[in-house]
């Protein structure tokens, strides 16, 4: 069977489970691990100079002006950075050492445009669309269990679907399927029944609605609600099944804030707050053994606009939770907001590979070389140095 007559029904299935819908998405993969690392993208590019806020910087209250968040309203981290107000949960994940921040960080790509910079970070390559796979899926065949790679090996039988699309970071020779919240009425136990009689004796979809019923199953009745909470607890009620997926994604959007960016920051940052924070509870003691990646595709201008926003910028922050993470520090080789150490005169300067941030901490996850990682997953970029003890062993 051909890929795409694959996916097809494997979507046909995903519509008959009644989960087929647009909307807050996760998509998981089984490898043969106690850890579990999950990867949560902030689609529109993050402002993380207001997500991590630089006070002590003298440069950021001049450059931010009316949309300068103040340390004393803010979470203080250290002397020199402090979290933003919303971020409660995460702020108590950092007291707990728990929750690991790191500034003044990008890929490769530097041109500022959401579609490229997205397919950039999902694909692990230098330039957009360069490369046909996903960071994730080449990952995969490197961990215990993950597969062999080439034509999905034995990973194709243990990747798990759970997104009405499988995204970028997930699309490879493993094959991973998704899985997406649904607010349609959900069917009948009677019309499920019918619709397995219709496929038993079919070879070709009755593997394929037998796999989305246990995923229907997996979820739980919390697989029918899409807003922050019910999708940390979706994604810790698979990740925490005893032969469950290992792997997740998450994706969230909305964080591109060209106007009135406080007010949307903040809603943006309490939902993601939310989810952690779910994802954290629902995981239970399995939490110790979870890595959570958030990244986004490029920041934004250092100076505010003239319509109380910002613009794509350049230098962002990616942020580590969970109870494997080495936390309750910032990691920042901190360039500066001087006019003169602005990139191009506008953005904050990057000074750390974001690869090499998700190299190191997927690798210390599951105990496989971050530097095998690196030169596995992104070959191309050539990731010079790789920080290290981001993750318990």
């Amino acid at each position: 069977m051909t890929g795409s007559r694959r996916n097809f029904l494997a979507g046909a299935a995903m519509v008959g489970a009644g989960a087929w819908l647009c909307g807050p998405s996760l998509a998981l993969a089984r490898v043969e691990s106690q850890r579990r690392f999950v990867f949560v993208i902030q689609r529109g590019a993050a402002d993380g100079l207001n997500i991590v806020i630089p006070y002590a910087d003298p440069g950021y209250a001049r450059l931010r002006g009316a949309i300068a968040l103040s340390p004393d309203d803010a979470h203080r981290l250290d002397g020199t950075f402090a979290l933003h107000p919303a971020l409660s949960e995460v702020a108590g994940m950092y007291a707990a050492g728990e929750a690991l921040l790191v500034h003044a960080v990008a890929t490769p790509y530097r041109d500022r445009s959401h579609f490229d910079g997205q397919n950039v970070l999902e694909t692990g390559g230098t330039s957009p669309y360069q490369v046909k796979n996903g960071w994730l899926n080449r990952l995969l065949p490197l961990l215990p269990g993950g597969g062999s790679g080439g034509n999905g090996g034995t990973g194709g039988e243990k990747a798990i679907a759970l997104a009405p699309t499988v995204p970028m970071a997930l699309r490879g020779a493993v094959q991973v399927g998704s899985y997406a919240p649904s607010s349609l009425p959900q069917p009948s136990d009677d019309l499920l029944a019918r619709v397995g009689d219709l496929y038993q004796d079919d070879a070709q979809l009755q593997p394929l609605w037998a796999e989305a019923i246990e995923s229907r199953a997996m979820a739980g009745r919390v697989g029918q609600r899409q807003d922050a909470a019910a999708l940390g607890k979706l994604a810790a009620g698979f990740l925490v099944k005893p032969d469950g997926p290992r792997i997740a994604m998450i994706e969230t959007g909305g964080w591109d804030t060209h106007s009135g960016q406080n007010g949307r920051l903040a809603a943006q940052l309490k939902s993601l707050d939310t989810l952690v924070a779910a994802l954290r509870d629902g995981l239970g003691e399995a939490w110790r053994s979870t890595t959570v990646l958030v990244a986004t595709e490029f920041g934004r201008t250092a100076a505010v606009n003239g319509t109380g926003g910002t613009d794509h910028g350049t230098g962002a922050a990616a942020m580590l939770f969970g109870g494997a993470v080495q936390g309750g520090r910032v990691l920042a080789d901190w360039p500066g907001l001087a006019s003169s150490a602005l990139y191009e005169g506008r953005d904050l300067r990057p000074t750390q590979d974001l690869y090499a941030v998700m190299a190191a901490s997927a690798g210390e996850t599951f105990g496989v070389d971050p530097q095998k990682v690196s030169r596995a997953v992104f070959a191309g970029a050539r990731v010079a140095s790789l920080p290290q003890h981001l993750v318990r062993a």
